[in-house]
């Protein structure tokens, strides 16, 4: 019995310091590079481990970084989504003291801009979201990603959302989304972009949200339609869900309804490992995408798992062949984009 306490004790300390370092993965352009990475890879040592002694140390090596970590010069600011007040909530979200979700509930959404250097013309831009909860998966997946787009030629956005399912809903996740879109859309003169050249990059759980918000506020679909007692504000008049759609490894779960009633669905890109069991969702997603008239482009790679978006951050380079979905990722978006223009 004693083990068994002692062992849940640890586990519950593990848990509320690891909380502790989620807000420094997701504001990761604020931080050292190498030193989120040493700290990513202590906590993914601390998941795995199973000595008691071992893990201990390792929890005091990974608390000692987090709390030495000091912003970048210059480092960007947060731009939050809503002003206080402002945020449509549905969701009744009051104790996070069992460390459950990696958002307390006093969380506010919100992103950061990561452009490219003046003088250079962008060819459009994409606010990435990154998966499962947040937290260290912001790293790769939404920081790495950010880069990688800009190297390619697209002002980025990293999107911190409420996200879906933990614990918010579909509404919640994808008003936030569409919130970032219409800022993107309102400044895009200043941006150097056309306000139809908006794309949204999900990986797994992302990709549930970017749907969550073609769902909700596609079409002439409204904040005000989900959430009755929602303002609008002089935000709402752009067009919230994106010009293109690119869901990596998270395609809608295999049997879940989808209403297309009120829906435009944009163009949509899929890039899913043959390893990973988000490929059974694909395989599930796609006739009904395309029954509905949705255009579509899929990319499966071979022996590659889930969860390798922007893995190489952090010196994972055991499936390169999956690293060619930014590439094709481009040219779509360069299609989209360009029939975009002619309207």
């Amino acid at each position: 019995m004693e083990d068994k306490n002692s062992n849940n004790m640890l586990k519950k300390a593990v848990a509320e310091e690891r909380l502790k370092a989620v807000p420094f993965f997701e504001d990761a352009p604020c931080y050292p590079v190498k030193e989120l990475v040493r700290m990513w890879r202590l906590g993914r040592q601390l998941e795995a481990e199973t000595d008691n002694k071992t893990c201990m140390a390792q929890l005091q090596e990974f608390c000692m970084l987090r709390d030495s970590l000091q912003k970048k010069e210059n480092a960007p600011q947060r731009i939050y989504l809503w002003s206080d007040g402002r945020m449509p909530v549905m969701t009744e979200y009051e104790d996070n003291s069992d460390c459950r979700y990696n958002h307390n509930p006093d969380f506010r959404p919100y992103l950061y801009e990561m452009l490219l250097p003046e003088g250079k013309e962008p060819k459009g831009a994409v606010v990435v979201c990154a998966g499962g909860d947040h937290g260290d998966c912001v790293l790769s997946e939404g920081y790495q990603t950010c880069l990688d787009f800009n190297e390619m030629g697209y002002h980025s956005f990293l999107l911190l959302n409420r996200t879906n399912r933990r614990p918010w809903t579909g509404q919640e996740c994808g008003a936030d989304v569409a919130r970032a879109i219409r800022m993107i859309r309102a400044s895009a003169g200043r941006y150097g972009i056309r306000e139809n050249q908006v794309a949204f990059a999900g990986f797994s759980n992302g990709g549930l949200t970017g749907e969550a918000c073609i769902r909700y506020y596609s079409g002439t679909q409204r904040t005000a339609d989900h959430f009755p007692d929602y303002r609008e504000d002089e935000l709402d008049r752009y067009y919230g869900a994106p010009d293109a759609f690119l869901c990596i490894y998270g395609p809608r779960y295999k049997g879940a309804a989808f209403d297309y009633t009120n829906v435009v669905y944009p163009p949509v890109f899929f890039a899913v490992g043959r390893e990973d069991s988000a490929l059974d969702n694909l395989n599930a997603v796609l006739p009904d995408l395309l029954a509905h008239g949705v255009e579509t482009e899929v990319h499966t790679f071979a022996g590659v798992p889930h969860g390798q978006g922007g893995i190489t951050i952090v010196g994972e380079k055991t499936y390169p062949n999956f690293q060619l979905w930014l590439q094709l990722a481009d040219v779509f978006l360069q299609d989209v984009f360009q029939r975009q223009r002619q309207k």
